[in-house]
């Protein structure tokens, strides 16, 4: 009979550097049921402060949630089916920029890529605030996950 492989547990470096290297990932929050409530969310994570932060809008659904209760976990998926990360912890959800610039604003400008960032940055600033755009900061305080131990 074959052996299989088995997943293994990945380390916490291991599960850093695979958060560090996506960035989309399913964001879970609690709904007011007690319910998960999953939306994939583009995201940076800061390995050093142990942070993951995510762009949204301050009338989502999940703002509410977390508001509400700030327990909430992304799921990153890795190089395969069988390897994943989970980020656990608990969310605070900024205010809406409100002033083209402010440091809410500033925030958001700075999860972008710098090769990415936008031709006219005050233009963008002012799109941040018509859309009440809001940071949300996951503050991990565990993370977990697993991949395939396959033999090359």
């Amino acid at each position: 009979m074959t052996q299989r492989p088995a997943p293994r547990s990945l380390s916490d470096e291991d599960l850093s550097g695979l958060l560090g290297r996506q960035q989309f990932g399913t964001l879970a929050t609690v709904k007011r049921s007690g319910h998960p409530h999953l939306t994939t969310m583009a995201y940076t994570w800061d390995a050093e402060a142990r942070i993951v932060r995510f762009s949204t809008t301050a009338d989502r659904v999940k703002v509410q949630h977390l508001r509400r209760n700030p327990r909430a976990a992304l799921h990153v998926s890795g190089g395969d089916v069988w390897s994943f990360a989970v980020a656990e912890g608990e969310a605070v959800v900024s205010e809406s920029t409100t002033v083209p610039g402010d440091a809410v604003g500033r925030e958001l400008l700075g999860l972008i890529p710098t090769a990415a960032r936008p031709a006219d940055e005050a233009a963008f600033l002012e799109e941040l605030v018509a859309e009440r755009r809001v940071v949300i900061r996951l503050k991990v305080d565990r993370l977990y996950g697993t991949a395939l131990a396959v033999d090359g």
